[in-house]
């Protein structure tokens, strides 16, 4: 039998994901608060400390836990730095201030209390022990101070000396403390992890003759544009060299014309594979040249890391085993039943040499980040082991821990949470299609308010290039407004595709699919036409940089309102200084008004005290005055409202003055 046991429980720990198997999340500067049930049998009094540290380090830091109720405890610490922090809890059973209690309640019932003191005078002894020379001494001299007098009343006031308390819970008998395990971990990334309104456009598509491609360099000229309507991400679909084999034309028809650029994810040619750049696109000097752009302007590149091989690949002459293959030896093309993809061979990642494989993806990756990139968005990764995603993120980030994921994993919920908790920094989700307020509550709340806010940062992305919602199919301009002010305030961290701006909804019949998408063609924008949104896009992501509230992503709380076409839901600061209150008609067709229902009392605000709503999107002001208030929205006009509470203060000798 082992001489040591764990005498103090220590259960039901939050945060854990999956027992401990995956790290929580969280963004530099962070706090990060762990709870426990913590207990033991018998009447010891019971220490608890909450151990933290940046992982690799050798020393903890230990905090104490606070008893709550219920044998609950909790501590917070703050997570500083990039990286990974690992956590842990402590708790013993503390002899020293069990025997104090059991001391002072002796001596108030007026029992004989000499055993019990020299009882004491052996823990100090013995603790004295385990201290160094300076901490000994003290110790001592505590110890000839019992011995000199023989009055209980003195020998309490001894042990109960602040001193000596901190001194014993430094040296004090600790052989019974449970450790709880296994060690747990924070996974800590750059605040842009959380908050980032992220552009997504095709280099091929920004210039001015129609029937051409564009290059690196006419992209430059298209990013004074992007900034000025607030995106902090600029993220571009592939950008390598495009295979000629099977190359797709116009709406994917199967016969590409001598002029078709082809899809941008049917990559490798004789030009390079997945580090090298499309020629007609320019150079990796003009790419490296945009990324530095970029940077000058406060923005960010992210790159699609699509792992897709046209036939012209090179690692299909120099690696043919990597590929999955038919009976007659030939390479399979990929296909998504009904869809077929003839200009793209998937790698198989369960291959005979899959560690060469696994190899070689990890150092297209390192590649891209010589190259200033930080940030990357990985094309359908629930079609690769779960696996390799744990283990090529875990690599890339031990070297290089600002680096984040996107996965675009339309896919099963599970895989989706899986590959979160595997160590994509972001995930796309089912915003998309979440059209209706019961469906839009439940979501979102399933994705900031359960279990998933610990790992899961939900990016919540408007369109794509593969999906034009048949809401804005049919709801038109209207439709585009209300779904971005959804996207950029239900979620900290969003994005739309290029033409959401323009309110583009011309689509294959019966899909959700772009009609002539860029996808297989180069398309000739007009940016400023008639009937764009970018006033409301530039707005909104400017109300997101001021508004501290929406900076969050987990603080999302929504109200009761009186017509299921109004949508309203809240953020708060953590400091209640900064409340907004969001009101959007779901229906684009018609207006709606409705009475709305906020509950004033959690912001600190009295339901007698009438207070002001300032609706940020158009600056107008309005009173309202307890919990049940008025709202009206008609599209075309006001798709919704974007409301910072401000309370009414009273100042001597000014007038009447709006705060917050």
């Amino acid at each position: 039998m082992e001489n040591y046991f764990q005498s103090v429980v220590i259960e039901q720990v939050h945060p854990v994901i999956d027992a401990g198997r995956y790290p929580i999340k969280r963004e530099e500067g962070d706090t990060v608060t762990v709870s426990a049930d913590i207990y033991k049998d018998g009447h010891d009094v019971i220490v608890a400390f909450l151990r933290y540290r940046k992982k690799g380090a050798k020393s903890w830091t230990d905090l104490p836990m606070e008893h709550l109720s219920s044998d609950r405890w909790q501590a917070s610490f703050t997570v500083t730095e990039v990286g990974r922090y690992e956590y842990t809890i402590m708790a013993y059973p503390d002899a020293f201030l069990s025997w104090r209690s059991d001391l002072e309640k002796k001596q108030a019932a007026g029992m004989n209390v000499v055993s019990e003191i020299l009882e004491g005078q052996r823990m100090l002894k013995d603790a004295g022990k385990q201290a160094p020379a300076k901490d000994r001494e003290v110790f001592d001299k505590l110890v000839a101070a019992l011995q000199v007098s023989a009055d209980p009343r003195v020998a309490l006031a001894i042990f109960n000396a602040p001193e000596l308390t901190e001194l014993m819970d430094r040296w004090g008998d600790k052989s019974l403390a449970t450790h709880f395990e296994p060690i747990l971990e924070v996974k800590v990334d750059r605040v842009r992890a959380r908050f980032a309104a992220w552009y997504e456009f095709f280099p091929r598509s920004q210039g001015k003759v129609p029937g051409e491609c564009s290059t690196f360099k006419e992209c430059e000229e298209r990013l004074p544009d992007v900034k000025a309507m607030g995106f902090d991400v600029v993220y571009f679909p592939p950008i390598h060299p495009i295979g000629m084999t099977n190359r797709k034309g116009p709406n994917n028809t199967l016969t590409a014309g001598p002029n078709d650029p082809g899809s941008p994810y049917a990559i490798g040619s004789h030009e390079g594979g997945h580090k090298a750049v499309e020629p007609k696109l320019g150079t990796l000097d003009d790419f490296d040249a945009l990324v530095q752009k970029c940077h000058e302007m406060g923005m960010e590149v992210a790159l699609d890391f699509a792992i897709n091989c046209s036939p012209d690949h090179p690692y299909v002459k120099e690696h043919p085993d990597w590929f999955f293959k038919r009976p007659d030896g030939t390479i399979k093309y990929a296909e998504n039943p009904p869809k077929k993809y003839q200009d793209i061979y998937p790698l198989n990642f369960h291959c005979a040499n899959r560690e060469e494989l696994w190899q070689e993806m990890k150092s297209v990756i390192e590649f891209w980040i010589q190259h200033g990139v930080r940030i990357f968005r990985v094309d359908n990764p629930h079609t690769k082991p779960v696996t390799f995603w744990e283990w090529m993120i875990g690599e890339i980030q031990n070297d290089y821990p600002d680096v984040q994921f996107l996965a675009e994993a339309f896919t099963h919920p599970k895989m989706m949470r899986v590959l979160a908790k595997a160590g994509f920094t972001q995930s796309y989700t089912y915003f998309t299609w979440r059209n209706f307020k019961w469906d839009l509550t439940e979501y979102m709340q399933e994705l900031t308010q359960g279990p998933m806010r610990e790992y899961f940062r939900g990016n919540l992305f408007a369109n794509t290039p593969d999906i034009l919602p048949t809401i804005l199919q049919e709801g038109g301009r209207p439709a585009f407004e209300m779904r971005f002010v959804l996207a950029a305030t239900l979620s900290s961290v969003y994005g739309i595709y290029s033409g959401f701006e323009l309110c583009e909804n011309a689509a294959l019949p019966g899909k959700e699919e772009y009609l002539d998408s860029e996808k297989y063609e180069c398309k000739v924008r007009d940016w400023n036409r008639p009937g764009n949104i970018k006033p409301l896009i530039s707005t909104l992501n400017r109300i997101r940089k001021e508004n501290p509230a929406l900076h969050e992503y987990d603080n999302l709380e929504f109200y009761k309102s009186d017509n299921e076409n109004i949508l309203v839901y809240g953020k708060c600061s953590a400091d209640k200084q900064n409340i907004i209150i969001v009101a959007v008609n779901l229906d684009p067709f018609q207006g709606h008004h409705s009475y709305v229902y906020i509950p004033v009392e959690s912001f600190g605000i009295p339901l007698n005290e009438t207070f002001q709503v300032h609706d940020l999107l158009n600056d107008e002001r309005h009173l309202w005055k307890g919990e049940k208030n008025y709202v009206s929205l008609e599209p075309g006009k006001q798709a919704a409202n974007v409301f910072r509470v401000r309370r009414w203060l009273k100042r001597e000798n000014d007038f009447d003055y709006f705060s917050m």
